[in-house]
């Protein structure tokens, strides 16, 4: 017998039969990802890892299964609200259910413990309450890492290349609720289609840097998993001190090309290296910020390390590609990290902290605010300014040689003001569970814009996440989604309007 589920008998009542049935599509999918850790721990002969990951599969793909089979909408339509639930109720159901291997093989305390450290991969967010992470069994290390590389192009993003149903089903509401951007361009007519070039790109990014990496001193499960968490900007390790493990200069040289590569939006890498539409990063004004904030943030860093002496065994090179790792991690979000700079004082903290606020390009996989919307923001500020002396004058924003309607303009300056205050918020709410004001800015920061970096006392590389109050954890775990989804698809859902009746 199926379970009838109607809209009720309102036209325009939320749909939501179809945004559960989705996600049971969608947990059998996610089922299917946890095979992958299962073989990877019966390789390495963890018999009760791979029994607990069993559990975990058949657990995710019956809960699935059960939503997908007995839930029978008595309409297909999804249209934008049902879009922008689904698109913020998925990341919840893939943590819950993410979280299963963790709990099952003891590796977290409990199920907040649990919680967080999922929602952390999934976002890319790279934050953890692990810390001890060599001691844990091949099998939960790999989905950790793995975690990270679905959520890096998007779970949402996925499912639209696997779907094709979607494309006819509220495609175009799923795909702009959850690729980060101003705007949406898509590659191909169809969503669809662009989603399977999105993935396209991602997947041979990913071939090619975990190839590259097995060349250098490492072995090929710690290449596959740093590619993972590399090309998804995430972070997550499989050693306790990182890269710095391996103290290695053509490791690190590769990681940077790719972070760099990851935090270019891939509409961009797209139309470049398949259309051969070179003019394309010629006129991106986004673009030349990329790099030049890259190159300017080097160079303080370099310049500070220098000054302090906080390196004394690197040569020059060393610790140019030091500072040069350090400013492409948090710029991109990836949060793999060469030095512990907190007991160097705070100036080189604060120099990645604006990093991390800035963030990569819209389109890519690294986090934070998006120098599109700063661009955007800098533009329309000489604008302003002009207008003071020239009333009369008539100014448009233009990024990439086109202009930019007023509309886009004043919904990114809704953007980063919504930005900052929930950042702000949070770190108050922090600073009432005893962490000292400089930390609780920093930590909400870290979560809202994904990177995952620690400081302080409280989440410092010692101690990571493990030691702040539950509340806490699941209060930056919904910052991370909500940073992840940028902010608008999450924050619509606690309005009123989005469920009245139309």
């Amino acid at each position: 017998m199926h379970l009838l589920v109607t809209p009720r008998k309102f036209r325009h009542s939320i749909n939501f039969a179809i945004v559960l049935r989705v996600v049971g599509w969608l947990l059998m999918i996610e089922a299917l990802f946890m095979v992958v850790p299962l073989v990877v721990a019966i390789v390495y002969g963890e018999v009760l890892i791979a029994v607990e990951f069993a559990v975990s599969v058949l657990s995710t793909f019956a809960s699935g299964l059960v939503m997908n089979h007995y839930i029978r909408p008595s309409s297909n339509t999804m249209r934008k609200r049902e879009g922008l639930l689904l698109t913020a109720t998925v990341w919840i159901f893939f943590s819950i259910f993410g979280m299963l291997p963790f709990i099952f093989s003891g590796t977290v305390k409990s199920v907040t413990d649990g919680f967080f450290e999922s929602m952390s991969g999934f976002t890319t967010t790279g934050a953890s309450v692990i810390t001890n992470v060599e001691s844990l069994p091949r099998g939960v290390l790999f989905w950790r890492s793995m975690m990270q590389w679905i959520g890096g192009m998007g779970i949402i993003l996925f499912t639209l290349a696997v779907l094709p149903m979607l494309n006819y089903k509220g495609g175009v509401s799923l795909f702009n609720s959850e690729v980060t951007g101003i705007t949406h361009e898509r590659m191909r007519p169809r969503v669809s289609q662009t989603a399977k070039s999105l993935w396209a790109i991602y997947l041979v990014f990913s071939v090619v840097l975990a190839v590259l990496l097995m060349l250098g001193p490492m072995d090929w499960y710690d290449a596959v998993c740093h590619t993972m968490s590399t090309v998804s900007t995430g972070g997550f390790s499989t050693r306790n001190s990182g890269l710095h493990f391996w103290h290695d200069y053509y490791t690190d040289i590769v990681i940077i090309v790719f972070m760099m590569l990851c935090g270019i939006n891939f509409t961009i890498i797209y139309n470049v290296a398949v259309r051969g539409k070179f003019g394309d990063l010629k006129r991106s004004d986004t673009f030349k910020w990329y790099m030049i904030i890259i190159l300017m943030g080097s160079i303080v860093v370099f310049a500070r390390i220098l000054y302090k002496g906080f390196v004394t065994d690197w040569d020059i090179g060393g610790r140019l590609v030091l500072s040069v790792f350090d400013t492409v991690s948090a710029i991109t979000s990836t949060g793999f990290a060469t030095i512990n700079y907190e007991h160097e004082g705070e100036f080189i903290f604060f120099v990645l902290m604006l990093l991390m606020f800035f963030g990569g390009m819209a389109g890519s996989t690294a986090g934070g605010a998006k120098i599109d919307r700063f661009v955007v923001l800098l533009k329309n500020m000489k604008n302003e300014l002009y207008k003071v002396v020239h009333s009369n004058a008539v100014t448009s924003v233009r990024l990439d040689g086109k202009s930019v309607p007023h509309v886009i303009v004043e919904k990114v300056l809704a953007f980063l003001s919504i930005y900052v205050a929930v950042m702000v918020f949070m770190a108050v709410v922090l600073t009432l569970f005893g962490m000292p004001a400089f930390d609780a800015m920093f930590n909400s920061l870290s979560a809202i814009s994904n990177i995952g970096f620690g400081y302080g006392e409280m989440t410092g590389e010692a101690d990571k996440f493990a030691n702040i109050p539950d509340v806490c954890k699941w209060l930056l775990a919904i910052e991370m989604m909500v940073g992840r989804l940028e902010i608008f698809t999450v924050l619509a859902l606690l309005t009123p309007s989005f469920w009245k009746r139309d």
